[in-house]
């Protein structure tokens, strides 16, 4: 049996020595291979079209274009390439705004090496990471935006009720092997529910299924009278 290629990865931050210690981290995993580094968003765009990594690690605050613009960019374009924003900045127009942009994850620059590669492994592995200290207040930043507002057209998109307990249990943080203990079904059997959720939304990953539950008012935030995603 062959071995698994390498995740590949191009690196986006303006500083220097931030990119180049993100590079001597990934590339200090056997498993990880940083194949491109860009100093702008315009930069991190260019290479990913060029490229085609199967993931970027996005600086938020870039010149020529920010991470999220980039981010966007990116996701539209080249659908298999997975971004992990990072920033300093745990603000949530930042988080909200990378997460609609197409992220699968966020995390803040002081997150430990280790769990910065756990992180990268997880993404690159089809799943969505939210820094714990975020998620919160990410919910809660959803529900003010939309307080009073039409719902967004994703948001409208009509589901059948296993598809509504699967996509609540999904924005409450619980994995595919939870929500199948949870609602007594098999792990396939979840993974298709999930699968089909992903088609139907036009969703790239699960980070978007948790924005889509509490956007269409499945999942309400704490202080809101509900439910809150755990971290």
């Amino acid at each position: 049996m062959g071995e698994t290629a390498p995740v590949r990865i191009v690196v986006a931050d303006d500083q220097d020595l931030l990119r180049g210690s993100l590079r001597m981290l990934m590339d200090g995993d056997p498993r990880l291979t940083v194949v491109g580094e860009a100093r702008t968003g315009r930069e991190a765009v260019d290479l990913a079209a060029r490229l085609r990594p199967d993931l970027v690690l996005m600086d938020v605050r870039m010149p020529e274009m920010d991470g999220l613009a980039a981010t966007r960019e990116i996701c539209e374009a080249a659908p298999h390439t997975r971004v992990v924003v990072l920033t300093v900045f745990d603000l949530d127009d930042y988080v909200y705004g990378a997460l609609r942009a197409g992220a699968s994850g966020f995390l803040l620059k002081n997150t430990a090496p280790e769990e910065l590669l756990r992180a990268v492994h997880v993404v690159a592995d089809g799943q969505s990471l939210l820094a714990p200290e975020v998620t919160g207040r990410l919910i809660a930043h959803v529900v003010r935006e939309r307080a009073g507002t039409a719902p967004a057209a994703w948001a409208r998109t009509p589901l059948a009720p296993r598809e509504r307990e699967v996509v609540t249990l999904i924005a409450r943080g619980l994995s595919n092997a939870e929500i199948a203990d949870r609602l007594t079904l098999s792990r396939a059997t979840v993974k298709t529910y999930v699968s089909r959720l992903l088609a139907k939304l036009g969703a790239r990953d699960r980070a978007q299924l948790v924005v889509f539950a509490y956007e269409s008012g499945l999942v309400r935030a704490a202080g809101a009278g509900g439910d809150v995603l755990p971290g």
